[in-house]
């Protein structure tokens, strides 16, 4: 069992460095134990690449059925155990994960005293192949369809500005006048992040914007608006403060957005343990309101 667990934790880590650093381990224990773990096979399970590992065939065949194990085993201590415990590992995107998952992922753990919760908060796409998480807050549609959803709340993008700016430069009257406009990009995930869409399932618009500024971080796009530097495109979640002390206003308000809701994602193929479905009842009552700011 402790070999599985071990594999598990290599397969899904890009390099075996990453894999001491997750183990609290040094660099050549790892490497020779997982040497070990292939000679008692007797196969080759990881190709050792100067950047990254792959795993070959064999070693996918098993990172898959040591996972399934793996979680049949901690499914066997939900049935047979009282009360949410084990391990919970949450992956949410940086600034969602930041300001809202983390207090209550904070608050879930403070009510079941023998879970050990992980929260891992990120600003790059999220890779779901790898299935590196119980589960992943999404915000927006999610990127794998063989992915277990549960909507927790609802959301939207839209497109505002500081008062000073549009003083300044005048208001769009039109999707279309944006592109005239200093637009403030944020480039995240890996989507045409300067394609602004707007509109309904019925009726898709779409306008390429561009402007002098752009950043991966969604607070410093955010704050760049509120200094009057152009127009962005922000969820509700982010932006609804600043829209209520009038820091912000809505661009276009009349023009519809596409839905942008927030998603917890789970693994398709497996049980979900009582620990998971507790912590999504809990966000999903709570999270509607702290973005309403209530």
């Amino acid at each position: 069992m402790d070999d599985l667990a071990f594999f598990r934790v290599v397969a899904r880590s890009e390099t075996l460095t990453a894999a001491a650093r997750e183990f609290g381990w040094s660099l050549p224990v790892v490497s020779k134990r997982l040497t070990a773990l292939e000679k008692r096979l007797a196969i080759r399970l990881v190709q050792r690449g100067t950047r990254r590992l792959t795993l070959t065939s064999e070693g996918e065949l098993y990172a898959d059925r040591a996972g399934r194990i793996l979680d049949q085993l901690r499914e066997l201590d939900d049935v047979v155990t009282a009360g949410v415990r084990g391990r919970l590992v949450v992956h949410a995107t940086l600034g969602l994960g930041r300001a809202h998952i983390a207090p209550l992922l904070g608050a879930f753990a403070a009510a079941h005293p023998a879970l050990h919760c992980e929260l891992h908060t990120s600003a790059l796409p999220l890779r779901p192949h790898r299935r590196e998480f119980d589960v992943a807050i999404h915000v927006g549609a999610p990127p794998d369809s063989t992915l277990r959803l549960r909507r927790l709340a609802e959301n939207r993008r839209v497109p505002c500005a500081a008062p000073a700016y549009l003083a300044a430069r005048g208001e769009p009257r039109t999707v279309e006048d944006l592109a005239a406009h200093d637009c403030i990009v944020l480039r995240e995930n890996e989507g045409d992040f300067a394609l602004w869409r707007f509109g309904d399932a019925t009726n898709q618009r779409r306008v390429r914007v561009s402007g002098p500024l752009s950043s991966n971080d969604g607070d410093v796009v955010t704050e760049w608006a509120r200094a009057g530097r152009g127009i962005v495109m922000r969820s509700l979640w982010q932006v609804r403060r600043h829209l209520d002390d009038g820091s912000l206003v809505r661009v276009l308000p009349e023009v519809p957005t596409p839905p942008a809701d927030i998603y917890a994602l789970l693994d398709g193929d497996r049980h979900v343990p009582r620990r998971v479905s507790d912590l999504l009842d809990h966000l999903a009552a709570a999270l509607p309101e702290r973005l309403a700011g209530r």
